[in-house]
Protein backbone atom coordinates (compact mmCIF):
# COMPACT_ATOMS: atom_id res chain seq x y z
CA UNK A 1 0.00 0.00 0.00
CA UNK A 2 1.48 3.34 -0.78
CA UNK A 3 1.81 6.15 1.82
CA UNK A 4 -0.95 8.32 -0.06
CA UNK A 5 -3.09 5.40 0.87
CA UNK A 6 -2.02 5.11 4.03
CA UNK A 7 -2.09 8.79 5.19
CA UNK A 8 -5.69 8.85 3.62
CA UNK A 9 -6.92 5.30 5.63
CA UNK A 10 -5.35 6.54 8.81
CA UNK A 11 -3.09 3.47 8.37
CA UNK A 12 0.00 5.57 9.40
CA UNK A 13 1.01 7.84 11.85
CA UNK A 14 1.64 10.75 9.35
CA UNK A 15 -1.64 13.26 9.47
CA UNK A 16 -2.36 16.25 6.32
CA UNK A 17 -2.12 19.67 7.47
CA UNK A 18 -0.75 19.30 10.98
CA UNK A 19 -1.01 22.12 13.51
CA UNK A 20 2.93 22.48 13.69
CA UNK A 21 3.24 22.28 10.01
CA UNK A 22 0.70 25.14 9.40
CA UNK A 23 2.40 27.33 12.51
CA UNK A 24 6.15 26.51 11.03
CA UNK A 25 4.76 27.82 7.44
CA UNK A 26 3.60 30.65 9.40
CA UNK A 27 6.63 32.03 9.79
CA UNK A 28 8.26 31.71 6.98
CA UNK A 29 5.26 32.12 4.51
CA UNK A 30 3.87 35.80 6.08
CA UNK A 31 1.39 34.46 7.98
CA UNK A 32 -1.70 36.52 8.01
CA UNK A 33 -0.74 38.32 4.38
CA UNK A 34 -4.40 39.22 3.65
CA UNK A 35 -3.79 41.66 0.38
CA UNK A 36 -2.21 39.81 -2.49
CA UNK A 37 1.77 41.23 -3.29
CA UNK A 38 4.03 40.80 -5.43
CA UNK A 39 6.84 38.42 -4.34
CA UNK A 40 10.30 39.89 -5.51
CA UNK A 41 11.85 36.94 -4.27
CA UNK A 42 9.38 34.85 -7.38
CA UNK A 43 10.17 37.53 -10.10
CA UNK A 44 6.86 39.12 -8.78
CA UNK A 45 4.35 36.56 -8.39
CA UNK A 46 1.14 37.51 -6.79
CA UNK A 47 0.85 35.66 -3.12
CA UNK A 48 -1.17 36.02 -0.59
CA UNK A 49 -2.25 34.37 2.65
CA UNK A 50 0.84 31.63 3.69
CA UNK A 51 2.10 31.28 0.05
CA UNK A 52 -0.60 31.12 -2.34
CA UNK A 53 0.05 31.71 -5.38
CA UNK A 54 -1.89 31.12 -8.70
CA UNK A 55 -0.17 27.67 -9.11
CA UNK A 56 -1.77 26.36 -5.97
CA UNK A 57 -4.94 28.15 -5.71
CA UNK A 58 -8.18 27.41 -6.98
CA UNK A 59 -9.21 30.88 -6.88
CA UNK A 60 -7.49 33.62 -9.04
CA UNK A 61 -4.91 35.64 -7.05
CA UNK A 62 -4.26 39.05 -8.16
CA UNK A 63 -1.63 41.81 -7.05
CA UNK A 64 -4.07 43.92 -4.27
CA UNK A 65 -7.53 42.04 -3.91
CA UNK A 66 -7.98 41.38 -0.01
CA UNK A 67 -8.48 37.87 1.23
CA UNK A 68 -10.36 37.21 4.25
CA UNK A 69 -8.93 35.11 6.60
CA UNK A 70 -11.48 32.37 6.25
CA UNK A 71 -10.16 31.98 2.35
CA UNK A 72 -7.00 32.23 3.79
CA UNK A 73 -7.29 29.11 6.10
CA UNK A 74 -9.46 27.49 3.69
CA UNK A 75 -6.90 27.59 0.77
CA UNK A 76 -4.30 26.85 2.70
CA UNK A 77 -5.43 23.78 4.04
CA UNK A 78 -6.81 22.47 0.66
CA UNK A 79 -3.11 23.97 -0.72
CA UNK A 80 -1.16 21.88 1.84
CA UNK A 81 -3.43 18.39 1.90
CA UNK A 82 -3.14 18.47 -2.00
CA UNK A 83 1.13 18.92 -1.72
CA UNK A 84 1.56 16.61 1.24
CA UNK A 85 -0.37 13.84 -1.05
CA UNK A 86 1.64 14.86 -3.66
CA UNK A 87 4.87 14.39 -2.04
CA UNK A 88 3.59 10.92 -0.38
CA UNK A 89 3.43 9.85 -3.91
CA UNK A 90 6.99 10.59 -4.43
CA UNK A 91 8.18 8.84 -0.62
CA UNK A 92 8.84 5.08 -0.80
CA UNK A 93 10.37 5.37 2.87
CA UNK A 94 7.54 4.94 5.26
CA UNK A 95 9.35 4.94 8.22
CA UNK A 96 9.27 8.81 8.57
CA UNK A 97 8.38 11.17 11.37
CA UNK A 98 5.71 13.84 11.38
CA UNK A 99 8.46 16.24 11.71
CA UNK A 100 10.03 14.97 8.51
CA UNK A 101 7.29 14.73 6.15
CA UNK A 102 5.90 18.40 7.19
CA UNK A 103 9.87 19.65 6.64
CA UNK A 104 9.75 18.41 3.09
CA UNK A 105 6.34 19.41 2.68
CA UNK A 106 7.54 23.34 3.66
CA UNK A 107 10.55 22.70 1.35
CA UNK A 108 8.31 21.72 -1.72
CA UNK A 109 5.52 24.48 -0.49
CA UNK A 110 8.29 26.93 -1.02
CA UNK A 111 9.75 25.41 -4.28
CA UNK A 112 7.58 23.10 -5.68
CA UNK A 113 6.37 19.20 -4.75
CA UNK A 114 7.89 18.38 -8.12
CA UNK A 115 11.10 20.06 -7.60
CA UNK A 116 11.68 18.62 -3.57
CA UNK A 117 10.40 14.89 -5.30
CA UNK A 118 13.53 15.02 -7.35
CA UNK A 119 15.59 16.51 -4.86
CA UNK A 120 19.05 14.66 -3.55
CA UNK A 121 17.03 14.90 0.26
CA UNK A 122 14.35 12.92 -0.86
CA UNK A 123 16.69 10.90 -2.29
CA UNK A 124 18.67 9.87 0.45
CA UNK A 125 15.94 9.90 2.50
CA UNK A 126 13.73 7.20 0.52
CA UNK A 127 17.20 4.84 0.98
CA UNK A 128 16.60 4.85 4.55
CA UNK A 129 19.35 7.52 5.26
CA UNK A 130 17.45 10.16 6.98
CA UNK A 131 19.86 12.08 8.84
CA UNK A 132 21.71 12.60 5.33
CA UNK A 133 18.60 13.39 3.66
CA UNK A 134 17.61 15.95 6.26
CA UNK A 135 20.91 17.68 5.79
CA UNK A 136 20.61 18.02 1.96
CA UNK A 137 17.94 20.23 2.89
CA UNK A 138 20.27 23.08 3.22
CA UNK A 139 23.37 22.24 2.27
CA UNK A 140 25.21 20.27 -1.15
CA UNK A 141 27.73 17.77 -0.77
CA UNK A 142 30.38 20.39 -1.90
CA UNK A 143 28.97 21.78 2.19
CA UNK A 144 27.65 25.12 0.10
CA UNK A 145 23.71 26.18 1.00
CA UNK A 146 21.43 24.98 -1.59
CA UNK A 147 18.01 25.72 -2.57
CA UNK A 148 18.63 29.23 -1.21
CA UNK A 149 19.19 30.99 -4.20
CA UNK A 150 17.69 33.62 -6.51
CA UNK A 151 18.57 34.59 -10.11
CA UNK A 152 17.93 38.00 -11.06
CA UNK A 153 16.50 39.01 -14.23
CA UNK A 154 20.28 39.32 -15.86
CA UNK A 155 20.95 35.75 -15.13
CA UNK A 156 23.11 36.34 -11.85
CA UNK A 157 22.28 33.64 -8.62
CA UNK A 158 22.61 35.50 -5.10
CA UNK A 159 22.27 34.04 -2.03
CA UNK A 160 19.04 35.36 0.20
CA UNK A 161 19.74 34.88 3.62
CA UNK A 162 16.34 34.41 4.64
CA UNK A 163 15.85 31.26 2.39
CA UNK A 164 18.71 29.77 3.64
CA UNK A 165 17.48 30.28 7.33
CA UNK A 166 14.35 28.57 6.35
CA UNK A 167 16.69 25.50 4.87
CA UNK A 168 18.51 25.27 8.09
CA UNK A 169 15.16 25.07 10.08
CA UNK A 170 13.79 22.62 7.64
CA UNK A 171 16.58 20.51 8.16
CA UNK A 172 16.35 20.83 12.14
CA UNK A 173 12.49 19.79 11.76
CA UNK A 174 13.03 17.11 9.35
CA UNK A 175 15.54 15.51 11.45
CA UNK A 176 13.56 15.35 15.02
Amino acid sequence: MSLRRKILAGTTGLVLGSTSLMAFLGQWEGEGQNVVYADKLARGLPTVCAGITRHTSPYPVVVGDYWSPERCAEVEQLVVQKGQLALADCLTNEDISQNTFDALYSHGHNVGVPSTCASRAVALINAGNIAAGCKALAWGTDGRPVWAYVTDAKGNKRLVPGLHRRRLAEAELCAR
